[in-house]
């Protein structure tokens, strides 16, 4: 008898899409999942969502409760620490190493503008969607997918971290004109400066999430 499985291609390509959603900012933390919904939106059978749960909760994006079935995951004090560590390892030195004419510094730049024209009209999930955008394309710089695959698996749980905060202006508002400073300075020929600049960035923006956590943890 012949067992049925889930081709991997398939399973790996709705795990993207499904991922997708969660840095898009579309499915908030501690939300809850219907598999019979999820499929059929997704287009695949509860054998292949199954799998790409489980691919997910690896991660630490979905996370499976008793009686109470999938859902996102909310991140824990010691993953958004974690999170910021892993940033700083490799969002400052592709900075500070990057080609100022890269086609990935076109992509900061644009995920600026984008995010000032949401900021523009209070869309402050697609300034956050900016955002991501922005620091993808620095990872971008390095020209590896690797570290590109992996930091997508990173932006899905630091949008979670984003999720937990009740007033995403006051993380998302202050970034965008660092955004746009670190964009000049990279521009300007001035990788180095950027980086630092970067450096200071991620230092104010664990800050302001950390507290965000520390108050929700309190109440």
């Amino acid at each position: 008898m012949t067992r049925q499985t889930t081709a991997p291609g398939l399973a790996e390509e709705t795990a993207d899409r499904l991922r997708a959603r969660l840095t898009s900012g579309e499915l908030r933390p501690g939300e809850r999942l219907s598999e019979a919904r999820l499929a059929g939106e997704l287009d695949v059978s509860r054998n292949t969502l199954r799998e790409v749960f489980r691919l997910l909760t690896r991660e630490g994006l979905l996370t499976h409760l008793p009686n109470r079935g999938m859902s996102v995951a909310v991140p824990s004090m010691t993953t958004i620490l974690d999170i910021y560590r892993i940033r700083r390892l490799i969002e400052i030195p592709a900075l500070a190493q990057a080609w100022p004419r890269h086609a990935a510094a076109g992509r900061m730049a644009d995920a600026v503008a984008t995010a000032v024209a949401a900021r523009d009209r209070n869309d402050w999930m697609a300034v956050g969607s900016a955002n991501i955008a922005f620091h993808t394309a620095i990872v971008d710089l390095t020209d590896s997918p690797r570290l590109a695959g992996f930091f997508a698996q990173i932006t899905a749980e630091l949008r979670l971290a984003f999720g937990l905060m009740d007033a995403p202006e006051l993380l998302h508002a202050p970034f965008i004109q660092a955004n746009q400073q670190i964009v000049a300075l990279l521009s300007q020929e001035q990788p180095q400066a950027a980086s630092e600049r970067l450096a200071a960035y991620l230092d104010q923006s664990e800050r302001v999430v950390m507290s965000a956590f520390a108050r929700i943890d309190r109440a």
